[in-house]
Parts: C-alpha cells; structure tokens; sequence
C-alpha cells in the first residue's frame, strides 16, 4: 500500500492524526493516532533502487478498550488485504489504552 493512501484511510476515522511525533494540543485527546517510520528497505530492480518499503508503528490512544474507531480502522486495512497484529496495554497512571501495531508502506525515498 502506498503512504498517501494508508492516510486517507487514517483520516476516514475523523479523529487527531499526527505523524511523527504527539501534537501537543491532542495530548489529552481520546481517541487519537500517532505514526512514524522506524524501518526503511531498499528493493532493487536491475541494480537499481526501485521503491522504498518503510515499516510505520502505528499507535491508537483511547480511553476505552476496542474502541469502534480502532475496530473501524482494523476492518478498513483488512479490506485492502493488510492483516494486522495488534498489541494493547493499559497506561494505569493516564487512564488510557495504547494500542499499536506496524505497517509495511511502500515510498519513493
């Protein structure tokens, strides 16, 4: 799948998106998204560098477990063919359920 349209889908829950890094107006918002990229990998054609495969963490923050928009998001990415693998913890001292999993987008970089 391509960034721009892993984006499109992320912006189709209508909640606080950010990349990189936590937007500080958003911090104590619920439910939110933040990603980035922690992994890069050539894939060569001819010798060449052809595309980028970039690996993204996507962290989902809510007060509530299973919340509808992370399970919006789930069935929205299993329709374009991507199975997930999502991993959950509860953070006791903000009261808030951070769930994540990765992603592999391909990018011209």
């Amino acid at each position: 799948m391509q960034k721009a349209e892993f984006i499109e889908i992320l912006k189709q829950l209508n909640i606080p998106l950010n990349e990189g890094i936590q937007n500080d107006k958003d911090v104590h918002t619920y439910p939110r998204i933040v990603f980035w990229d922690y992994t890069w990998e050539d894939v060569p054609a001819s010798d060449n560098i052809y595309i980028t495969n970039c690996t993204y963490q996507v962290s989902y923050f809510a007060r509530e477990p299973r919340s509808k928009e992370l399970i919006a998001l789930k069935h929205l990415l299993n329709k374009k063919g991507i199975k997930l693998f999502i991993q959950h913890e509860y953070i006791e001292r903000e009261k808030y359920f951070h769930s994540f999993f990765s992603v592999d987008l391909v990018e011209d970089i």
